[in-house]
């Protein structure tokens, strides 16, 4: 009983009030540490890790581009390579079809071997143009054969006094060209004089016939444009070494003009 009784006492003599204060809020901002620790560790769950699987999901679900249809100027993929330039219709044996080419994306390019990557940036660029219809000269025509298109000056009907002229994309074939009511109009193309047509990559044709408009390559290429000493990053130091160069090379005629005359 005394033993009991002394043990209180005992425990404050050991522990005083103060020490036990502070080993508990040492023992509380351990645990505390502890517990953010295991958080940062534990998987994250919750809604911003549903927010982050919807958006994984979204992406993934992402609709695919629209495949437009071949035009006539443009009926598959050699042509329209051929078309945009920049040496890209070396390439053409890469794609199957052309559903292969308006499906690939900048990565599937690259392991097509499409390089550098300027080069898929700017395939990719005008996949898009075909796609909305900003097309160049000729993809508007309807009446095209083996590449070619023929292009005629139409005037007005008999009946209807005017004096206008018009180009009009025609079929080779006098056949096809009577059974047609109306004939479509290209673009950029206009009459100049009484027969004589202008426009983008029109040859005239023998005796003002009409003209013909030939798939050519590079026919739709965005020029790049020439850099001009050296471009913007290197203009200054092109600069400098032109002038140092300038310098050098009149000292020494200088120096070979005194030579020349002390001799």
């Amino acid at each position: 009983m005394a033993a009991s009784s002394s043990l209180p006492s005992f425990a404050n003599h050991v522990f005083p009030s103060s020490s036990r204060a502070a080993a508990a809020a040492a023992v509380m901002s351990v645990t505390t540490t502890l517990r953010a620790s295991l958080r940062l560790l534990a998987p994250k769950t919750g809604l911003a890790a549903a927010q982050r699987l919807q958006i994984r999901f979204l992406h993934k679900s992402r609709p695919l581009h629209p495949i437009p249809k071949p035009c006539p100027f443009v009926p598959d993929v050699p042509t329209f390579l051929t078309l945009i330039g920049r040496g890209l219709s070396k390439h053409a044996s890469k794609f199957s079809s052309w559903e292969n080419l308006f499906s690939a994306t900048s990565s599937e390019l690259k392991e097509l071997g499409i390089e550098p990557p300027r080069a898929r940036r700017y395939l990719l660029q005008w996949m898009n143009k075909y796609r909305i219809g900003a097309l160049g000269p000729g993809g508007d025509f309807e009446h095209v054969e083996d590449g070619q298109a023929l292009l005629k000056v139409a005037t007005p009907p008999a009946s209807v006094i005017s004096d206008a002229k018009w180009v009009v994309n025609v079929p080779s074939d006098p056949d096809k060209l009577a059974a047609l009511k109306t004939l479509p109009r290209p673009l950029g193309y206009k009459v100049v004089g009484l027969k004589s047509i202008r426009g983008p990559y029109a040859l005239p044709l023998p005796g003002n016939a009409g003209s013909t408009v030939k798939v050519t390559e590079g026919m739709w290429e965005d020029r790049q444009s020439e850099k001009v000493n050296g471009g913007e990053r290197r203009r200054a130091e092109v600069l400098f070494k032109r002038r140092v160069a300038s310098r050098k090379e009149r000292r020494e005629k200088a120096l070979s003009s005194n030579s020349g005359q002390s001799g």
